[in-house]
């Protein structure tokens, strides 16, 4: 018995290639993609629900997803396998796994062998908050990021040698990466993201991306471009010139490249930010957000709970697609678009949808202290780890999620017993913990990296009392982790599944598709993780 359905079995037709006529004829039939892929362009559009895709290619069927559609699966039911930060949601994508495999929880997490990063000997009690977020970056004296990180502000650890050395966002991924395993077999890889802090897709070689590309899109005390749909869709702009670039076989700032790259791809962020955003351009720092665009002021998100996007995120949509209309263009004119094969996901959605189920309470911790028993030993143990500067104190890390790593982790029972008995109060619909967390993550007792407790609020609540956005990722609604997926090919016929599929099938189909044993990926092996089905040809 196979351990899992393979698309394209590649390796038997590479053989039957070189032989005959009728070999190669049979190959096709059996495999209709056999040889035909040598490309792969991956592309998240943060945010992007399934909802999202099938109403906009009913309203736009010349669209560039309605093509995508018209040549490719598209899955309806698909999911994050694990909570919907950004950072689990790309490495779903890369590395064919979750955090029980790839270790990453989120941008802003703790980990109980780490070292503050001003602590440059690594002495005395592990733990820290290990941030990998815009913060990281290297700064002028105007605030503008110069797109690098700045070791300095790197959590340390102690290496092999027994050397501490700052912890960089590719260290902290346990798993290996999609563009490791094609690089390692002579193949390019390229890609292009947000942060500099997604140094992470090199994987823990730190050698996985030939062409990685990061313009900051978020300046600390600086110019924040998602402030304004209009903005971060100039900021994702940069991206698309990138990979313009590297379809027309150059690096991504235009200088000669050994070619087109094998895996290549980018985050989208305008439908995200587009989904969020309470105001657009709500302090005027977007000066491209003109009035006449009519969206200055005007709130972001969806109308009602059927998904018709607002003035503000239809803006998003719509240049988002303009954006995939010019690839599929490029891929076209380069001769590519036969042998590239596409694939249109997200890393991640956003909830709620219906803007009248939005809750914003305030952070968990500020809550939890104002209730009458703040003072008990349990609430206390949530606000000591949520208060916590630095060290070896625990972490709060909310969204509309709540993810708890304590000081004492024998405090957890009777932490989880409080919130629970709050539920009410703190708008909680389950808390993971001992057996129920342990089900799905590692054992905090045995894992350096899993939350003691993870609180997923009741679904639009979130624990944050910003007035910028009215909706969020992070946890586990069905909203956070049910997103678009489309697997495109000029050779594939159109299909709708609807059965259930994760993001983390994408990984190994990607390595499948280019013939590569999918197996080559940690998480793919640990989670034993399938390719995704109905693309190509089902076996049993």
């Amino acid at each position: 018995m196979l351990k899992r359905t393979i698309p394209y079995a590649l390796a038997g037709c590479a053989l039957a290639l070189a032989t005959t006529v009728e070999a190669r004829d049979t190959c096709d039939r059996d495999w209709h993609l056999a040889g035909a892929v040598q490309h792969v362009l991956l592309l998240s559009v943060d945010g992007l629900h399934a909802l999202d895709v099938s109403r906009f290619i009913q309203s736009h069927p010349q669209s560039a997803m309605a093509e995508l559609a018209r040549h490719g699966v598209t899955f309806t039911n698909a999911a994050l396998p694990g909570n919907s930060d950004s950072f689990p949601g790309l490495l779903a994508l890369v590395t064919g796994g979750s955090p029980a495999s790839h270790g990453v929880f989120y941008d802003v997490s703790y980990d109980r062998t780490l070292f503050e990063p001003a602590n440059t000997a690594c002495s005395g009690e592990p733990g820290t908050a290990a941030i990998f977020d815009e913060s990281i970056d290297q700064y002028t004296a105007d605030h503008v990021s110069l797109n690098a990180i700045d070791p300095a502000t790197l959590p340390r650890r102690l290496d092999r040698q027994g050397h501490c050395v700052p912890m960089f966002p590719h260290n902290y991924v346990k798993a290996n990466t999609i563009f490791e395993v094609v690089k390692a077999r002579g193949g390019l890889t390229a890609w292009a993201d947000k942060h500099p802090s997604y140094d992470l897709v090199n994987g823990p070689s730190g050698k996985g991306v030939d062409d990685l590309y990061t313009p900051e899109i978020t300046n600390v005390d600086g110019f924040d471009a998602t402030a304004s749909v209009v903005c971060t869709v100039e900021n994702d702009q940069l991206k698309v010139g990138a990979i313009l670039n590297q379809i027309a076989g150059k690096t991504h700032d235009g200088r000669p490249a050994r070619g087109v790259p094998t895996v290549f791809g980018m985050n989208f962020q305008a439908v995200s930010v587009g989904q969020k955003l309470a105001k657009d351009n709500k302090n005027g720092s977007c000066l491209a957000d003109v009035p006449a665009l009519g969206l200055a002021g005007t709130p972001g998100g969806y109308v009602d709970a059927e998904g018709t996007p607002t003035k503000v995120l239809a803006y998003g949509l719509e240049h988002t697609d303009q954006a995939l209309q010019g690839m599929l263009a490029a891929l076209k004119q380069a001769g590519l678009y036969q042998s590239t094969l596409v694939i249109l996901t997200a890393k991640h959605g956003q909830s709620p949808i219906d803007p009248r189920k939005t809750n914003k309470l305030g952070h968990l911790v500020d809550i939890v202290a104002a209730l009458p028993d703040a003072g008990s030993p349990a609430a206390q143990a949530i606000i000591n780890a949520g208060n916590c500067a630095s060290g070896s104190c625990g972490l709060v890390q909310d969204d509309d999620v709540a993810f708890i790593w304590l000081k004492d982790q024998t405090q957890a029972p009777s932490v989880a017993d409080y919130l629970n008995a709050h539920a009410k109060e703190l708008f909680i619909q389950h808390v993971f913990a001992g057996d129920s967390l342990k089900l799905r993550f590692n054992d905090p007792l045995h894992d350096n990296r899993t939350p003691d407790l993870i609180v997923q609020p009741e679904f639009g609540t979130m624990y944050t009392a910003s007035s910028k956005k009215n909706a969020e990722h992070g946890g586990f609604s069905f909203a956070d982790i049910n997103v678009g997926l489309i697997v495109s090919n000029a050779r594939i016929s159109p299909r709708i599944l609807k059965s259930a599929v994760e993001t983390s099938q994408v990984a190994p189909t990607i390595l499948e598709a280019l013939g590569i044993d999918s197996d080559a990926l940690s998480a793919v092996r640990k989670e034993r993780t399938a390719a995704l089905p109905g693309v190509g040809r089902d076996t049993d």
